[in-house]
């Protein structure tokens, strides 16, 4: 099922989401319908909070970044499509890296944002068993990017305030659905 992608300014974007319990029902349907309402928006990775609910839970599958020239290490994303349930990061390290993000819950935003190369997370995969990793490059700042969403932010929120500012009229022109998108979403504030 392909889920409609809520748009900024949805207060479910900005809770912290609430851990999946271990006897969460269909957790294979729930990451299904996730996979698929990402690839149908042409998404890299995709949260709960951005379907509407607030769930520590989400997807990501790196494969179209190896496709990209400007990769430095194509293969290292070439396989990388991982479910994490309730994850938490336990450490980032070494000197931030400006990278060009975007986010499908605010289309037609991208702006660079300064993150941590390295992670090490604590996450369940969909068979509930807990792992401990560390990831790096894009691998981490996609989770990153998503691991955000279930804290209640966005990546607009990591951009300065004069930024921030200068986007304002653009991100009150999305919440009320002004803005051209090829896939299903949820507008907040549309007529």
């Amino acid at each position: 099922m392909i889920y409609p992608i809520v748009a900024y300014g949805d207060p479910v974007l900005r809770k912290k989401a609430l851990p999946l319990a271990a006897d969460f029902p269909e957790i294979d349907t729930l990451v299904s319908n996730l996979y698929e309402t990402m690839y149908a928006a042409g998404g890299v990775g995709l949260a709960a909070p951005q379907v509407g609910m607030s769930l520590r839970i989400f997807v990501v599958d790196g494969r179209p970044f190896s496709e990209d020239s400007e990769n430095p290490d194509p293969l290292a994303l070439k396989d990388f499509k991982k479910a994490f349930i309730n994850a938490h990061i336990l450490e980032e390290n070494g000197e931030p890296w400006a990278y060009n993000e975007g986010c499908l819950s605010i289309p037609d935003i991208h702006e660079d944002v300064l993150r941590k190369p390295v992670i090490r997370l604590r996450y369940e995969n969909e068979a509930r068993e807990v792992f401990e990793e560390e990831f790096s490059g894009l691998q981490a700042r996609i989770i990153q990017h998503e691991y955000d969403h279930i804290e209640g932010v966005l990546f607009i929120d990591r951009l300065t305030a004069f930024k921030r500012q200068l986007l304002k009229g653009r991100l009150g022109k999305i919440s009320k659905g002004q803005v051209e998108v090829s896939y299903r979403m949820r507008f907040p504030e549309a007529r």
